[in-house]
C-alpha cells in the first residue's frame, strides 16, 4: 500500500525538495515505501517492554524472509498490542511529521499521507481480526492482554 500512496503522491507533489534540493520521483517512491514499512520496527521495541526478551529482534535477523512473508511467527499473543502499537505509530507520526516540515513541507506531506494511510489500514485489520478472533480467547483478561 504505501508503495501505491509514495508513487501517486510523488506524482501529485512533485518536485519534492530537501532544503531546496529537488529529490527524483523514484527515490522519492523508495523512501515513501521504505517509511511506511520501517514504522512497523516500534514492534520489536513494544515486544521487547513487554516480554523483557529481544526473541522477537532475533528471530527477524534471523529468519529476515519471515518477516516481510511470515509475520505472524514473529510475536506470540500479547507481545505487541493492539493499543500499543497504534499509540507508538501515533506518536512517531507526531514527531516524524512536524520535524521534516522544517526540511521540506511537501516531504512531510507525503510522510504524513503514507504513515495516515498505514495507520488506518493497521485499525482496519485490527478491526476485522478481533471481530473473527475475540470468541477464540478464553476469558475477557485473556482478550484485554491482547488489545493493550
Amino acid at each position: 500500500m504505501s508503495l501505491v500512496v509514495a508513487g501517486v503522491l510523488a506524482a501529485v507533489l512533485s518536485p519534492i525538495t530537501v532544503f531546496g534540493t529537488e529529490i527524483p520521483a523514484v527515490a522519492v517512491v523508495a523512501y515513501g515505501t521504505a517509511v511506511g514499512v520501517f514504522i512497523d520496527v516500534d514492534h520489536l521495541l513494544i515486544a521487547r517492554v513487554k516480554t523483557g526478551s529481544w526473541d522477537a529482534l532475533r528471530f527477524c535477523l534471523s529468519n529476515p524472509l519471515a518477516a516481510v512473508a511470515d509475520q505472524g511467527r514473529i510475536f506470540g499473543h500479547g507481545d505487541v498490542g493492539v493499543l500499543s502499537r497504534l499509540l507508538s505509530h501515533l506518536l512517531i507520526i507526531g514527531v516524524v511529521v512536524p520535524t521534516l516540515a522544517l526540511a521540506s513541507p511537501s516531504l512531510a506531506v507525503l510522510t504524513g499521507v503514507v504513515l495516515y494511510v498505514h495507520l488506518v489500514c493497521d485499525v482496519a485489520w485490527d478491526r476485522w481480526r478481533l471481530e473473527r478472533t475475540a470468541s477464540e480467547f478464553d476469558s475477557i483478561d485473556e482478550l484485554v492482554r491482547g488489545l493493550r
